[in-house]
């Protein structure tokens, strides 16, 4: 199961313990994704910056749209068709393979964050500095982090 996390918050009084996290994740900034296969290091890591973050299962649907559209290669270039067809592969091929192991995609030359826009029509009515849970915009989405990437692509 692959779980896509979005930073929401930003870095500003935030504890050293919590920086560290995001920089192991790869979220160095607001609106970035990253798409990692879960496991219990994970949850862990999840648990800890809860506060600062959202995330949830990614659908193929989604995965598919958000390599398409917001993959970046080394050198910040865009994944075009000569790139797939020089490493043999289709978008279909490469989303299947990022799902059995996303680490065995990112030695071919694709980032590990996805650059995201803020989402249309914003995070919720409460805002940025509450759970999912009371209409907010932090922690556990399940499901529903798909309906926020597809506003943020």
């Amino acid at each position: 199961m692959l779980t896509a996390i979005v930073r929401i918050r930003g870095s500003v009084g935030v504890r050293k313990e919590i920086k560290d996290t995001m920089k192991m994740l790869c979220l160095t900034e607001n609106n970035h994704c990253v798409v990692c296969k879960e496991n219990p290091v994970l949850t862990g890591m999840l648990f800890k910056v809860k506060d600062y973050v959202t995330f949830g299962e990614i659908d193929k649907i989604t995965l598919t749209s958000l390599i398409k559209k917001r993959g970046r290669l080394l050198g910040d270039k865009r994944i075009t068709d000569e790139w797939l067809k020089t490493n043999k592969m289709t978008l279909d091929k490469l989303v299947e393979q990022f799902e059995k192991d996303p680490k065995s995609v990112y030695t071919l030359g694709l980032k590990k964050v996805f650059r995201l826009s803020p989402p249309s029509k914003g995070f919720g009515k409460v805002g940025i500095k509450y759970p999912f849970v009371q209409k907010g915009a932090l922690g556990n989405r399940k499901e529903a982090i798909n309906l926020l990437l597809k506003r943020m692509i």
